[in-house]
């Protein structure tokens, strides 16, 4: 599949956390012709398997994560408004006055608008305040609870801020859930160029839930591969814009993969950051810093897992994570996908 499409593909999913079923199916599909088998775990996991011709080969585990932050409905009031809460991070400025899509029990789609009070009927003061999504609603055009149970909407049912992924200009695309379907994406080319070569180690392509609330498939993830050495593909901060200092963005688009430092969940050991860079700097791959000690990953619950695993972080350069629509380049994301199947590649013979 051609890296638009793909891209495309996984960033219209539905998959908000612990409701991954529908983007889990669909890395599935597309990653079982090209590892030796593929396995889902209680929670959620997914994990494709390349197995080494040496039994006793090291293991390397690749992660990326499939959930996308979104909310779930939490009360259905008497004239069929929807009441919700959030899962995951998402900064209530920018939630007002968008188009959701709800996924009711049976699977369905049902369209919503988040709605608030009109700011015309607001006090000068109202109006300055940022709004609490305790306050706001969603309007589905019911006229009462029943109508919206009728509807098959129920407690519980998880939803998003849903518009579809294009392509804006030659190599920049925009679409929701790049953290981390980018990622997602990367492992999965990572995963077809590597299919045919013989590796030296046994590598997990591990495709996890919940990371939005948590770290959490991550956690389980871990404990049951024991990897001795790890890298968290991630989808990251591009705040490369207008009012934002340079010592102030954590990444900026058209630099490269970014290569984690330090964040708020871990800091890289030296020795596996030198020989990043080195396998970078060998393979000509241009790359960036994230500059420390902005947001966390996966690698956060990994590196600690049992007796501690050797862990790095590279991310695709994305701008407007955590909000509806998030854009990155290709040429950045391209750049990052020959840069993790090299860590494939070298990574564990430099380290391991």
């Amino acid at each position: 599949m051609q890296t638009v499409d793909l891209l495309r593909t996984l960033s219209n999913a539905f998959g908000v956390s612990g409701f991954e079923d529908d983007v889990r199916d669909l890395i599935v599909e597309l990653v079982s012709p090209f590892v030796d088998q593929v396995e889902t775990d209680t929670l959620g996991n997914v994990f494709a398997i390349r197995r080494s011709s040496d039994p006793d080969a090291k293991t390397l585990l690749l992660d990326a994560h499939t959930d996308e932050i979104g909310f779930l409905i939490k009360w259905i009031e008497a004239d069929g408004f929807l009441r919700f809460a959030p899962l995951g991070g998402w900064d209530p400025r920018i939630i007002p006055g968008h188009r959701v899509a709800i996924q009711t029990r049976s699977g369905r789609m049902q369209t919503g608008v988040i709605g608030t009070a009109p700011p015309h009927i607001l006090s000068a003061e109202e109006r300055k305040a940022p709004l609490p999504i305790e306050k706001m609603f969603i309007d589905i055009g019911a006229t009462s609870a029943e109508e919206a149970e009728a509807m098959g909407i129920r407690i519980g049912d998880p939803l998003t801020i849903h518009y579809p992924f294009e392509e804006v200009t030659d190599g920049y695309v925009t679409g929701k859930a790049f953290d981390d379907r980018a990622g997602c994406a990367v492992l999965l080319e990572t995963a077809e160029r590597t299919a045919k070569q013989e590796l030296g180690v046994h590598v997990v392509f591990a495709f996890v839930f919940g990371e939005e609330v948590g770290l959490r498939g991550a956690r389980t993830a871990a404990f049951q591969i024991d990897p001795d050495l790890a890298i968290a593909v991630e989808g990251t901060i591009g705040a490369d814009m207008p009012g934002v200092p340079p010592n102030a963005q954590p990444v900026r688009l058209g630099k490269g993969p970014a290569i984690s430092v330090a964040d708020r969940s871990i800091v890289v050991k030296r020795h596996v950051l030198e020989a990043m860079e080195a396998i970078a700097d060998e393979a000509g791959i241009p790359y960036q810093y994230k500059l420390p000690t902005y947001g966390g990953t996966d690698a956060g619950a990994i590196h600690l897992t049992k007796g501690g695993v050797l862990a790095g972080v590279v991310s695709v350069p994305c701008r407007y994570i955590h909000s509806p629509i998030s854009t990155l380049r290709l040429d950045d994301f391209n750049a990052t996908s020959r840069f993790v199947t090299a860590l494939v590649e070298r990574l564990p013979k430099a380290l391991l």
